[in-house]
């Protein structure tokens, strides 16, 4: 999400709370919305979601909120909220040509779609290891690999269970097509799912 689309939701959120909607589910809304489109371990989150209006004071709740989505604004407009470094901004650019690539290749009669299969699992194995690695979380004695970095990355806390299991789904298409298996991986349909969700993972996920 982009820089002033990411602001006008806030301010949006925050404009519902001043308007003195209901707390309780505003409170969820903000929080599953901080959830999706920033680090799920940032400061704001955090504090945000101990402000349960179910268990202190409603009022106190909402202006604590409030408070909290005004400086999360502020940071963000001052550039200095999560901003993405070059090298990582590069990693992400190198993803989404290679992602390109795929689609041009399933569009491309007479190409079969084991191709773009193969080159979608190869992006998103690399944008789960640069992911890894700008989060300095060690691999250890762990064999390389989708399965391993996305392991890592739940035990971080960094990606949901739903997650975890469609990068297993898709490990598994990457795999058949790898391996020479072509009747598991002859669909051209099935292949576009999963170039356009591995696309919504990365996007979901760059805004962090």
């Amino acid at each position: 999400m982009e820089q002033d689309e990411l602001v006008s939701h806030l301010r949006r959120l925050l404009a519902k709370i001043r308007a003195d909607d209901s707390i309780y589910g505003t409170h969820s809304e903000v929080c599953e919305f901080l959830r999706i489109h920033t680090n799920p371990k940032n400061a704001f989150l955090q504090a945000i979601s101990k402000f349960d209006p179910h268990k202190i004071n409603v009022e106190y709740a909402a202006k604590s909120i409030s408070q909290n989505l005004i400086a999360l604004v502020d940071s963000i407009e001052a550039g200095v909220h999560e901003g993405l470094s070059p090298q990582r901004q590069a990693e992400l650019d190198v993803v989404s040509d290679f992602l390109g690539m795929a689609n041009l290749l399933l569009e491309t009669p007479g190409v079969h779609p084991a191709a773009p299969a193969v080159l979608i699992g190869a992006t998103l194995e690399e944008f789960l290891r640069t992911w890894v690695e700008a989060e300095n979380i060690p691999l250890g004695n762990k064999k390389q690999g989708l399965e391993t970095y996305s392991q890592l990355l739940r035990d971080a806390e960094l990606i949901t269970k739903q997650d975890g299991k469609d990068i297993t789904a898709w490990a598994g298409v990457r795999n058949h097509a790898a391996h020479g298996e072509w009747n598991e991986v002859s669909d051209d349909n099935g292949v576009s799912l999963m170039l356009e969700g591995v696309n919504l993972f990365i996007r979901k996920y760059t805004a962090r």
